[in-house]
């Protein structure tokens, strides 16, 4: 039975590190969106060697002017060589970035007409690539070192996820096509094979999906009606208005919006589901007489206590990234009717309340499918089970 298992989850293992690697290859089509092979230009890392703030403005919290870098370019046609570069000031605390020696940023390296001078660079942002491969490397490997080849497993699920959104969704999304339904197949497809990656293709799985895709369908729903009911409109979300003014003003940001409900809130579904299926099979392991009713609720059980602190997770997700804003409010004194009434609050509790709801559905039908298939059913006495404290 354990060679079978490991098959099986071998066999998702290998489905989704082939997908892995199509999507690696796979255009979006817009690798040439704004690349340097058009502008006439490099994005290079670069060495800040000294740095000349004597222009610039200081004003208490806003700084105006002009800050002139010496660096040194680490990449690129022109690696090693050095040169002057500029970071114009906007009096932006948001925008503006202040570079001090030592550092290592990123620049745009712009060529004469031959292409073989450096005309100018100009200082785009701080350098944060190798941080951030360092990070994401350490979390794999304590991911590994903790779970071994489940952990192994969990790092495709996760890449694939990565490469689904922006290989995927995202070009999809910006050729026109529908993000609810492109959003709501994708997030289906990535949990039958992030749950098949912990369970293989078998029961527990299909009991798993079965919850999780009814709980998304539903999450899908009333976000739809919320955001209408709630006039809602999808340039609540950040960067959305820069998107229709970069030449996208046919997308639907509304629809948008729609998708980012549910599939935000897809991993949380998809948990809850696995844990009371996986709970269920392992009463079902220990008492293979147990009756399918029996064994509904005993997922039942597990559900009502996982819901508690589930609900709570997407609260706390959702409104962390807006505390600034809740600051603000408090702050100036808003009226709390004023506060709940900006939509961008509303778009946040439509985040939240919608989100929980898919949770709610998801427990009740994961416990009954778990129950339908991993259970053979019989006249045995009911299990004791102790019931969750209200």
């Amino acid at each position: 039975m354990n060679d079978i298992k490991t098959k099986r989850a071998w066999v998702a293992s290998a489905v989704c590190l082939a997908l892995i690697v199509v999507l690696l290859f796979l255009p979006t089509g817009y690798e040439n969106a704004g690349a340097s092979s058009i502008d006439g230009s490099d994005r290079v890392p670069a060495r800040i060697l000294s740095v000349d703030d004597s222009t610039i403005k200081d004003t208490g919290l806003v700084r105006s002017g002009e800050q002139v870098c010496q660096i040194q370019l680490l990449s690129g046609s022109h690696k090693g060589e050095i040169h002057r570069a500029y970071n114009m000031l906007n009096g932006s605390l948001e925008q503006d970035k202040i570079y001090k020696a030592g550092e290592t940023a990123l620049v745009l390296v712009s060529y004469d007409d031959a292409g073989a001078q450096v005309a100018s660079v100009s200082m785009i942002d701080h350098y944060r690539i190798t941080g951030e491969i360092i990070l994401l490397c350490a979390f794999f490997a304590l991911l590994v070192l903790f779970a071994g080849w489940t952990g192994l497993r969990a790092v495709l699920s996760f890449v694939l996820s990565i490469l689904s959104i922006w290989k995927v969704l995202v070009p999809l999304c910006l050729n026109g096509a529908n993000p609810i339904l492109v959003g709501a197949l994708l997030t289906a497809g990535l949990t039958v094979l992030i749950i098949a990656l912990v369970f293989g293709f078998n029961r527990i799985t299909l009991a798993s999906c079965i919850g999780a895709i009814a709980g998304l369908l539903v999450t899908a729903a009333i976000g739809i009606v919320s955001t209408n009911a709630f006039h809602i409109h999808g340039a609540v979300m950040s960067f959305s208005e820069s998107l229709l003014y970069s030449g996208y003003e046919h997308l639907n940001l509304t629809q948008i919006f729609m998708a980012s409900i549910f599939i935000g809130s897809s991993g949380a579904m998809m948990d809850l589901s696995v844990d009371i299926a996986a709970a269920v099979n392992e009463v079902v392991q220990k008492r293979p007489d147990l009756p399918r009713f029996e064994a509904m609720m005993c997922g039942m059980r597990v559900g009502r206590a996982a819901m508690g602190t589930m609900t709570t997770t997407l609260l706390l997700a959702y409104s962390g990234s807006y505390i600034a804003l809740l600051m603000v409010f408090m702050a100036q004194g808003t009226p709390l009717i004023n506060v709940f009434n900006y939509k961008y609050v509303a778009s946040e509790v439509i985040h939240t309340i919608v989100g929980s709801f898919g949770l709610v559905a998801v427990a009740p039908l994961t416990a009954a499918a778990a129950g339908l298939f991993l259970a053979k059913g019989g006249s045995a006495a009911p299990l004791s089970v102790p019931k969750a404290e209200n």
